[in-house]
């Protein structure tokens, strides 16, 4: 697989051959420095993706090829021999499993190996790690707002940023939190489930009862075909008069289209209400096909709104489906599940759970797949040591400074199971204990120590990639979902509120500490 690298890391890649250093051992770490959408967290998504590009990392013929034709020509042709043979062999990646909570700063990935390899896979690992995390996020962030009942949908596909940037929308806002997807592909390719059932194009393409073919539905426990038309013309008068609606304002053509879609999936059957009007077209039509669909033995399976005051709508909506069970003996008719749709933001749902609703299944597009609220994680890849040198940035912007030096890194529980700080230490440290008490350095306030006494402590990063293979077993997609959902479950609600969240501490140990002021202090 030919490498996603920018042509910087192959110029660097000649200077560091010309100058032998192409082999010294180096370390380098992936993380973000904030959170996104002011956020205190995010979910680490992408790994699987990177250990495939990893495993498979080579420059073919063609690739060294094209690269000599945009190098300079004094570029010499033993490095290009040379770059025929490299692989990813002597290479250790570690990272926090995929869809775990990740904070600011703290390493996702760490990579180590040669230095002008570590070098190469940079770009490549940035690419798969920060829209993967961002949409991830970005889903769980609607996810929690939904609450847990409530049923996902992810439609992003004709919004998102080309088809590779919708496949990867449907498949991190799963790991996210959403339920199923309108793309189809998606489904195909990783598992997630699919839904979808009309458009108004549907609807509008149809104009009366005459158009409708086939007209006959079989009763589900058998008997003679009915004709549906006629079944559902009859139910339309009786819905009419209980919902005082005037039978002329209810549009015939919406009640063919309803009357089409039922014949053709009659177990599957959802209105789509507000082509023309829904207090007096779409839901008498939709009420009276379902009703013939239950006196066949057959049961809807929803409403969907696309425009207007959608929680409004729904209240109103579910009044007309609970009189309807009511007056015609149909229980289950007061529980008919409502989707919405139509622009949906983190803002709809504040408001949906602000003014109440019956919804139960939200449709997402443009503002899950896009991320308009912060297009870009911002994950940076810096070196943090080469042949056993620790490495530092250093630069008045404490956020933007390096940690130096290879580490371990440890997650620390209170008494509640809640994680309440991200602590690094370097790597020939001894793991902290629980019960133990440990005087650490917090990011951003790193002149004053502070001592902790966590209740358990959790180490973080797993060996995923050594010696040219993945030597983890890699979860499901369903399985990935699954721990997001219990890692975002762990956080305290000070940390997991999406406005203002208490900030999240990340320190080092005290040996740490002292090597970074060390640092300092040399290259001042």
């Amino acid at each position: 697989m030919a490498p996603l690298a920018d042509l910087y890391q192959l110029t660097m890649a000649y200077g560091h051959w010309r100058a032998g250093r192409h082999r010294a051992p180096a370390a380098a770490e992936l993380f973000f420095r904030r959170g996104p959408f002011r956020g205190a967290f995010a979910l680490g998504a992408g790994l699987a993706e990177g250990l495939r590009c990893l495993r498979a990392f080579r420059f073919s013929a063609a690739d060294v090829a094209y690269l000599r034709s945009v190098l300079p020509s004094t570029t010499e042709d033993a490095f290009f021999d040379y770059l025929a043979t490299l692989d990813t062999s002597e290479v250790t990646v570690t990272a926090v499993p995929e869809g775990s909570v990740v904070f600011a700063r703290v390493p996702f990935l760490q990579v180590k190996g040669p230095l002008l390899v570590v070098q190469l896979l940079e770009t490549m690992l940035l690419c798969l790690v920060n829209y993967a995390s961002l949409v991830a996020t970005n889903a769980a962030r609607f996810r929690l707002l939904a609450g847990p009942d409530v049923k996902l949908m992810e439609m992003g596909l004709r919004r998102a940023q080309g088809p590779d940037g919708a496949l990867s929308a449907s498949k991190y806002s799963y790991i996210g939190g959403f339920d199923c997807t309108s793309n189809i592909l998606a489904g195909k390719l990783y598992g997630i489930p699919v839904r979808g059932t009309i458009a108004h194009s549907f609807i509008m393409s149809f104009t009366s009862l005459e158009e409708v073919q086939p007209r006959e539905l079989s009763p589900l426990a058998g008997g003679d075909p009915v004709d549906l038309p006629a079944l559902a013309s009859s139910w339309l008068g009786r819905v009419c008069e209980v919902l005082q609606t005037p039978l002329e304002k209810v549009n015939q053509g919406e009640l063919a289209a309803f009357v089409s879609y039922a014949v053709t999936f009659p177990r599957d059957f959802q209105g789509l209400l507000d082509t023309y009007c829904v207090r007096r077209s779409g839901l008498p039509n939709f009420c009276a096909v379902a009703l013939a669909l239950h006196q066949l033995g057959y049961r809807a399976i929803g409403v969907r709104l696309d425009s207007g005051d959608l929680a409004q709508q729904s209240k109103e909506i579910r009044q007309v489906l609970r009189t309807c069970a009511d007056r015609f003996q149909v229980p289950w008719f007061g529980t008919i599940p409502i989707a919405v749709s139509n622009d949906i933001s983190e803002q709809s749902l504040e408001e949906f759970s602000r003014e109440g609703s019956e919804i139960d299944m939200i449709g997402v597009g443009t503002n899950l797949v896009t991320c308009p609220l912060q297009p870009s994680l911002g994950c940076v890849y810096k070196l943090v040591e080469v042949n056993g040198s620790p490495c530092l940035k250093l630069t008045e912007d404490e956020e933007k400074m390096t940690i130096p030096g290879t580490k371990m890194i440890y997650r620390l529980h209170d008494a509640a199971g809640h994680p309440f700080m991200d602590l690094m230490a370097l790597e020939k440290e001894p793991s902290p204990c629980a019960g133990q008490e440990l005087v650490v350095h917090v990011l951003g306030h790193l002149d004053e120590a502070r001592t902790v006494v966590p209740t358990t402590v959790e180490s973080l990063h797993r060996t995923y990639f050594r010696d040219g293979q993945v030597r983890e077993p890699l979860p499901s997609l369903l399985e990935v979902r699954n721990h997001a959902q219990m890692s975002l479950n762990l956080l305290s609600p000070a940390h997991r509120q999406l406005h203002e969240p208490q900030p999240y501490p990340v320190a080092i140990t005290e040996q740490l500490h002292r090597l970074l002021t060390e640092l300092q202090q040399d290259r001042r």
